[in-house]
């Protein structure tokens, strides 16, 4: 049975490997719905989801990673993010000659930021050059660099999925780099064609059925935006009265639109009244 809009991770039990498995479809929709771009654009887009929902399983407490992918070529700025409970959103801005290349082929000279947000501690931030064909070897690198971990990762996306397939060695095992050696060679006969169509079961059969493998329980995926009232009230609130007076004598009211749903939200002069009455009480 075709299995969509689900995380699957796994390990080997015998080995110094484990990994995970996503496919997005619904999901995948929805965070490009509100998005432009030719279908380059919205491939670059949904593999970047993919992977950020396979980076996120790793995250151990209430927060978010996000990836953002930035430069001066033809596609501008790209942003995934994947909360711990698997809830993604995605943006991305270019111009509308994009054409299929490279990383320095599409973003120019530019950067990619991964940042692991935590609603208890400081942001974890890495930054690494957008070099390499395509989000996954850019994303193998920041793993060997950074965490000093042996990483392959699969990302493919069409206009109705988008797909995920992630190796990690786990250095504790004694035999791990004879071990890794081993999984990477069999892992690397998987096609982008299987990854669309087959289970994860079928997949970890097809490639390593002489190891024992576990695999936990299916994590459901949804799109799920972060914005509110509130969030935005509060950062209004930041920006002072003085300003916010002067945005309503030129316009009548505040707009402010989503990037990532697209929902719109207006404020007048009798809500900012009300957002700012701490500030003036405090004067």
């Amino acid at each position: 049975m075709k299995q969509n809009d689900i995380l699957r991770r796994f390990i080997f039990e015998a080995l110094g490997v484990r990994g995970e498995w996503v496919r997005l479809e619904h999901s995948w929709q929805a965070a490009k719905e509100h998005q432009q771009g030719n279908s380059c654009v919205q491939q670059q887009l949904g593999e970047a989801l993919a992977a950020v929902v396979l980076m996120s399983a790793t995250i151990k407490f209430s927060g978010s990673l996000i990836l953002q992918a930035q430069g001066d070529g033809d596609l501008k700025t790209l942003v995934a993010q994947c909360t711990n409970d698997r809830n993604i959103r995605g943006l991305v801005r270019g111009n509308d000659n994009v054409k299929p290349g490279s990383l320095t082929e599409l973003f120019g000279t530019g950067f990619m930021v991964l940042t692991i947000e935590s609603e208890t501690a400081e942001p974890y931030q890495g930054i690494v050059p957008l070099e390499g064909n395509n989000f996954a070897e850019a994303l193998q690198t920041y793993f060997v660099q950074s965490e000093q971990l042996q990483t392959r990762l699969w990302l493919f996306a069409n206009q109705t999925h988008a797909v995920g397939f992630l190796l990690q060695e786990l250095p504790s095992q004694g035999t791990y780099k004879e071990d890794w050696a081993r999984i990477e060679i069999l892992a690397n006969t998987v096609t982008e064609k299987e990854l669309m169509e087959l289970s994860c079961e079928e997949i970890l059969y097809r490639l390593f059925n002489e190891d024992k493998v576990t695999i936990f329980e299916p994590e459901t995926v949804s799109f799920a935006c972060q914005c509110s009232a509130q969030k935005i009230e509060q950062t209004l609130s930041s920006m002072g009265r003085t300003e916010l007076d002067t945005i309503l004598a030129e316009r009548g009211n505040i707009e402010v639109h989503c990037e990532f749903c697209g929902h719109h939200y207006t404020f007048d002069k009798v809500d900012i009244d009300r957002i700012t009455v701490d500030e003036q009480t405090l004067h």
